[in-house]
C-alpha cells in the first residue's frame, strides 16, 4: 500500500553513532542523468512509520545507483561508447574554452574527451609533482620521475587505488583500450593453483584462527565477543547476509522500472538510518553480535555512516567478486591518462578563487604556485567560457566562489562527509608470507644456527638487534632510531604461529593495524615484497595520523608480528611508505562516504551545474573512492559542457 510520508524522527543517538573503527567497504553504484535539486510532492514508497524523502528524489537516487536515465534506460552503453570508441557526439555549437580544475582521473578524462571534440581545454592542477588524484603508486620513475621509495628499486606499492572490480566496465574497458595489462588481484588468498585457500588469519580477542577454520567452526571467536547462543555457531558473514536479506528482497529478481522502484524503496525506507541502527532496530541484532561482525566483516568503521553505503558495498566487496590490478602499479593508468593531455595540464597551480561573470559569460580562476624547492611563488589567472570543478568538496570548501553558489550546493560543499583512510606499508627482503615451516627453518638457520628454535621457544630478544638480520636484507636502512622505537613498542608475548603459507589475501585483527594485505604477485626480478601492514579507516586512521611517518613503521611492524610472528623481523629492510589521505593537501580525505540521510538531502545538489560551473569527480557519483565513479562523472560533465549553449 502506498502512503504519504510522515514527519521524520531523528536517528536515535547511540554509542555507535559516535564511534568509528576500520573497514574495507566501498560503494558499488552508478551515475545517471542529473538529479533534480527539488522535487514536487509525491506519494511515499515507505511504510507510514519511517522517516523518508519524497518518492521522486528517491527514484532519482535509485537511477544514480543503477546508472539509468530518466526513462530508466541504462546509461552504461552510451558512456562506454563515448569513452572507449566514438567520443562525444557531433554538435553544431561553437567550440568552447574550457577550464578543468583538478588532474585526477575525472579531470584528465573529461579534458581528453572535450579536446577530441574540438574544444580548447586547460587543466589546472595544484600538485607540482603528480597527477592522478587518489591514484598514487609509491614507485621509481613514472610521470612523477620519483626516486626509488624502497631499498629494492624494483619494488612498488599502492598508496591509493589498488584493486579494480570486474563489475566496473568503464575502467576495465579504458585499461584495455589504452593497451595496459591487468591481472587478478587476490582479495582472498590463493594456493599455488590460484584457488581460494582462506589461510589468512583472524586475530581478535587474543584468539588466532585461519579463515577456513573459522568458517568451519566459529564458536571460539564468536563466544569471545559474548554473542547469544543462537549465533555461536554462525560465521559472521552468514549473520550479515541474514541481516540484509529482507532488504535484498526489495530488489532481487527485478528488472527495468520494477528494479528502479525497488531501489527507491530501499532508499526511502532505510536511507535515513545508520548501519548500526539498521542492524539493531531492523535486524534486531544485539550489540555483541554487531561487535563481532563489525570486527570480522570489516563493518566497524561504517557503522555510524549511512546504511545505504554498507548495503550497496556488501554486494561488491566479497569473495565472489573478481578484482584486477595493474602490473607496475595503478599509477601506470595515471601515466597513460596524463600522456594524452600532458600539453594541456598546468601543474603547480592551486586554485584560490573562482568567479563567474554572467554578463560576459566567462569564468575566471585565480591560482598560486606552491613555491617548492626555493622557486618563487607565482600567481596566475585563467579565463574560460566554462569550467569543470573536480576538486573534492572538502577542498572546495576553502575556495571562494562568486557569485555565491546556490544554498543546496553550499550546504553540500559544507556538510558532505569525507572519511579518513591511512596505509602503512613495509618492505621485506623475502616473501615470508609464502613460506612453509621448512622455508622458515632454512632461512633462519642462515642467520645463525639455532635461531629457528629460538623463535619457536620465544627465546629471542626484543631489542631490535635482529631487525633486517637476514643475509639477503640490504644493509644500512635500519637506523638506530628505528631499533629504539621498535624496542619501545615491541610485543611482550613471544607467540610464534605456524607459517602463513599464503599468496595474496589479507588478515584481520583488532590491534591498531586492523587490516593487512599481502601482494598478489611477486615483482619480477625481486625476491622480496611490500606488505600493506596496516589499512585503517575513520577513527582508527586518525589515530595513526597522530604519529610522524617514521614512527608508524616500527609500530606497524609490531602489529604485523602479533599476527604473523616475531621472526618476520629478520627480513625487514628498514624501509616503509605511508599515506594519510586526510592529511594529504590535495585529497582532503579518502572519499565522500555519506552520513544517514545525505543521499537524499545532499546528493541531489552535489553534481548539478551552477551557471557555467560543472562538477565531476567520484564524489559526484554513487561510487566514492572508485575510479569507475570518476570516469562516469567525466563522461557526464563532458557531455554537459559539449552540449551547453
Amino acid at each position: 500500500m502506498i502512503t504519504e510520508p510522515t514527519s521524520p524522527t531523528p536517528d536515535s543517538p547511540s554509542r555507535r553513532t559516535l564511534l568509528a573503527g576500520a573497514g574495507a567497504l566501498a560503494v558499488a553504484g552508478g551515475v545517471a542523468a542529473a538529479i533534480p535539486a527539488t522535487a514536487a510532492p509525491a506519494t511515499s514508497l515507505a511504510p507510514a512509520s519511517a522517516p523518508s524523502a519524497d518518492t521522486e528524489t528517491c527514484l532519482s537516487v535509485a537511477r544514480a545507483v543503477l546508472v539509468r536515465d530518466d526513462n530508466d534506460e541504462s546509461l552504461v552503453p552510451r558512456y562506454s561508447d563515448i569513452l572507449l570508441k566514438s567520443g562525444l557526439p557531433r554538435s553544431r555549437r561553437a567550440p568552447k574554452k574550457v577550464l578543468v580544475i583538478g588532474a585526477g582521473p575525472a579531470g584528465l578524462t573529461a579534458a581528453h574527451l572535450l579536446r577530441s571534440a574540438g574544444h580548447k581545454v586547460t587543466v589546472i592542477e595544484a600538485n607540482a609533482n603528480r597527477v592522478g588524484g587518489r591514484i598514487k603508486t609509491f614507485r621509481a620513475g613514472g610521470h612523477e620521475g620519483a626516486a626509488a621509495p624502497f631499498a629494492d628499486p624494483k619494488q612498488y606499492a599502492e598508496a591509493g587505488a589498488m584493486r579494480i572490480p570486474d563489475s566496473h566496465p568503464l575502467v576495465t574497458g579504458l585499461i584495455d583500450s589504452l593497451g595496459l595489462k591487468r591481472r587478478p588481484f587476490h582479495l582472498v588468498d590463493v594456493d599455488g593453483s590460484g584457488r581460494p585457500a582462506y589461510r589468512t588469519w583472524i586475530l581478535v580477542n587474543g584468539l588466532r584462527v585461519r579463515r577456513a577454520d573459522y568458517a568451519r567452526d566459529p564458536r571460539a571467536v564468536n563466544r569471545s565477543f559474548g554473542v547469544p547462543a543462537a549465533y555461536e555457531t554462525v560465521p559472521a558473514a552468514q549473520i550479515v547476509r541474514g541481516a540484509l536479506a529482507p532488504v535484498r528482497k526489495l530488489i532481487d529478481g527485478k528488472e527495468g522500472r520494477a528494479l528502479v522502484e525497488g531501489w527507491a524503496q530501499v532508499i526511502q525506507r532505510y536511507g535515513h538510518m545508520s548501519m548500526y541502527r539498521y542492524l539493531t532496530d531492523e535486524a534486531k541484532l544485539d550489540e555483541q553480535t554487531v561487535d563481532l561482525i563489525g570486527t570480522v566483516e570489516n563493518l566497524t568503521s561504517r557503522l555510524h555512516l549511512t546504511f545505504l553505503h554498507s548495503f550497496i558495498s556488501s554486494a561488491l566487496i566479497s569473495p565472489d567478486t573478481r578484482f584486477f590490478e595493474l602490473p607496475d602499479g595503478t599509477g601506470t593508468l595515471a601515466d597513460a591518462l596524463y600522456d594524452r593531455v600532458k600539453d594541456l595540464v598546468r601543474l603547480d597551480r592551486r586554485v584560490t578563487r573562482i568567479a563567474q561573470d554572467p554578463e560576459k559569460k566567462k569564468v575566471t580562476v585565480e591560482t598560486v604556485s606552491e613555491g617548492r624547492g626555493g622557486s618563487p611563488v607565482e600567481r596566475e589567472t585563467f579565463t574560460g567560457d566554462i569550467a569543470i570543478v573536480t576538486v573534492p568538496f572538502s577542498g572546495l570548501r576553502h575556495i571562494p566562489v562568486t557569485p555565491a553558489l546556490s544554498y543546496g550546493k553550499r550546504r553540500a560543499v559544507t556538510e558532505l562527509h569525507y572519511d579518513a583512510a591511512t596505509k602503512v606499508l613495509l618492505e621485506f627482503s623475502r616473501r615470508w608470507w609464502e613460506f612453509t615451516e621448512a622455508d622458515w627453518k632454512r632461512e633462519l638457520e642462515a642467520v645463525r644456527k639455532g635461531l629457528y628454535t629460538d623463535y619457536q621457544l620465544g627465546r629471542t630478544k626484543g631489542d631490535g638487534a635482529l631487525l633486517g638480520a637476514h643475509p639477503a636484507t640490504p644493509k644500512g636502512h635500519v637506523t638506530q632510531a628505528q631499533r629504539a622505537h621498535y624496542a619501545a613498542s615491541r610485543l611482550i608475548a613471544r607467540d610464534q604461529p605456524e607459517a602463513a603459507g599464503v599468496i595474496g589475501g589479507g588478515s584481520t585483527t583488532d590491534n591498531p593495524n586492523r587490516f593487512m594485505f599481502q601482494p598478489s604477485h611477486p615483482v619480477e626480478g625481486s625476491a622480496g615484497g611490500v606488505v600493506l601492514a596496516s589499512y585503517s579507516w575513520a577513527d582508527d586512521a586518525l589515530k595513526w595520523d597522530a604519529f610522524d611517518d617514521a614512527e608508524r613503521y616500527p609500530r606497524a611492524l609490531s602489529g604485523l608480528q602479533e599476527v604473523y610472528g616475531q621472526r618476520i623481523e629478520v627480513f625487514y629492510t628498514g624501509v616503509g611508505a605511508t599515506q594519510s589521505w586526510m592529511r594529504d593537501p590535495y585529497a582532503y580525505g579518502e572519499a565522500s562516504v555519506l552520513l544517514p540521510g545525505q543521499h537524499t538531502e545532499l546528493f541531489p545538489h552535489v553534481r548539478r551545474p551552477e551557471g557555467r560551473l560543472h562538477f565531476a569527480g567520484c564524489h559526484t557519483s554513487v561510487k566514492p573512492a572508485w575510479i569507475e565513479g570518476a570516469l562516469e562523472s567525466a563522461v557526464r560533465t563532458a557531455l554537459e559542457v559539449h552540449l551547453a549553449e
